[in-house]
């Protein structure tokens, strides 16, 4: 369990400004004496809590059989504002009026971009679509194209399908504005250098396929965070999320850095970090043999990948999937639909950060997390009516940590949520800037709100 301490600390004593820098020392250290310990509170820039909200989404349902009615009912429940799917416009428009979820669309097993497009211009012009993406897990799934069928020895049919594809949307006016995914896993996957661990080939690349050969706007990646892992260790979302970390065989570094099949050189470290990229699949069993872990703990960890992805930059995020099926068990729901803890877990989580779509200029906010290691984490968001929201969550598999919270602030009205608890819709604590509060916390993230109107001095 994690004790965190949050302190809310009246407007700091600040001199006057005629008065020399020896005497604006003595004047602080005079007033932590009396009033306690002056932490360097930082001013953080707060994301808007939409953008956050935005970056959420989900996938495998209808192509894997499920009725639209549960779907419906299961996205609406999960809050979720985007999905990845291959189902047929008739299938998904209806799911969009009725949840605003916007779909990332793959072609599945149909590799027949004038199909594709079509699906799409479809969902676009229901304003339904989020991205087209390209073929899924090619090192599993062949790709069939102009006569040609990928295999062990070349992608070839895999980089020309996703390279026509970029070009027939980007030349369609109907789909003005909408970026294209790249093929996932195939850039790590490939047999023989033809460049797909680019989005542009670049000159001088050596690749089979030309320099200048345009394949996606976003890198995209399957980083189960139950990559090599048998059980949660300490920070596995977290480092499931870093485009610099190595060994994870379909993270940033193997699919676009050194490819982890054939080592083909990609982008160089210092650029992985700003490529634009998404997630469409990660997740954690809750059964099996291996890779699997309890409801609890499973509900836990994807909040936290959730908040890790966005935190470290990517647009997008899909956990792998809505419901279980086949036998597998990475499901926010049963297969029966019925919600595991997970589903529960982030239905109160975006019920607490919900906010109406605006656009404004986020503010920002200064705090300070004394005492803080390497699992703890935080976000600050900002909601439409100048809420602030402050998420902070600790990444131990096992153990706990103490740190304190402190606000450079006058005082305001702050209420403690925790999407885990029975009543996560009702803040668990209700500060105001005359209290120190110590709150026992477990491996999963709450959310400090900080009432509109709340500024620093």
């Amino acid at each position: 369990m994690t004790r965190v301490i949050l302190k809310i600390k009246h407007g700091t004593m600040q001199p006057p400004p005629y008065l020399d820098v020896c005497f604006r020392l003595i004047t602080l250290c005079v007033a932590g004496f009396f009033f306690g310990d002056f932490p360097a509170r930082a001013q953080t820039a707060a994301a808007r809590a939409n953008d956050f909200l935005n970056s959420l989404g989900t996938g495998g349902f209808l192509d894997q059989g499920a009725s639209t009615d549960k779907v419906i009912h299961a996205l609406s429940y999960g809050g979720w504002r985007t999905a990845r799917d291959s189902a047929a416009p008739s299938r998904l428009i209806p799911i969009h009026a009725a949840t605003g979820i916007k779909f990332d669309v793959f072609p599945a097993y149909r590799w027949r971009i004038p199909e594709l497009l079509a699906r799409a211009d479809a969902l676009a012009g229901a304003g339904a679509l989020l991205a087209v993406e390209g073929p899924n897990e090619p090192n599993n799934w062949p790709v069939k194209y102009k006569g040609r069928k990928s295999n062990a020895g070349t992608f070839g049919p895999v980089a020309e399908f996703q390279s026509d594809l970029y070009a027939a949307v980007k030349a369609d006016p109907k789909l003005a504005g909408i970026p294209v995914f790249h093929c996932s896993e195939c850039g790590g996957a490939e047999p023989d250098n033809v460049g797909l661990q680019f989005l542009s080939i670049p000159p001088g690349a050596g690749t089979l396929m030309p320099d200048g050969t345009k394949y996606a706007d976003y890198a995209n990646v399957h980083n189960y965070v139950c990559d090599h892992l048998k059980a949660p260790i300490d920070n596995a979302a977290w480092d499931a999320e870093d485009p610099s970390l190595k060994g994870r065989w379909d993270g940033m570094v193997d699919e676009y850095g050194v490819t982890w099949l054939k080592h083909f050189a990609g982008y160089p470290a210092s650029e992985l970090a700003n490529l634009p990229r998404v997630t469409t699949e990660s997740g954690w069993q809750t059964s099996g043999p291996t890779c699997a872990t309890s409801e609890e703990k499973q509900g836990k960890l994807l909040l936290n990948l959730y908040l890790d992805a966005f935190k470290r930059g990517w647009s997008y995020t899909f956990v792998y999937s809505l419901q279980d099926w086949n036998g597998q068990t990475y499901g926010f729901f049963r297969k029966n639909y019925t919600p595991k803890l997970s589903a529960t877990y982030m239905h109160n989580f975006t019920s607490i950060l919900a906010d109406t779509p605006r656009s404004f200029i986020p503010g920002s906010l200064a705090y300070s997390i004394e005492g803080r290691t390497e699992t703890v984490h935080d976000l600050l968001l900002e909601k439409s009516n100048g809420t602030f929201e402050l998420v902070i969550w600790d990444e131990r598999a096992a153990g706990s940590d103490t740190v304190k919270l402190s606000f450079g602030m006058p005082g305001h009205r702050a209420s403690l949520y925790d999407p885990t608890s029975e009543s996560a819709t009702s803040p668990i604590k209700i500060f105001d800037s005359s209290l120190d509060e110590t709150i026992t916390l477990s491996d999963h993230p709450v959310i400090f709100e900080i009432a509109a109107g709340a500024s620093n001095p």
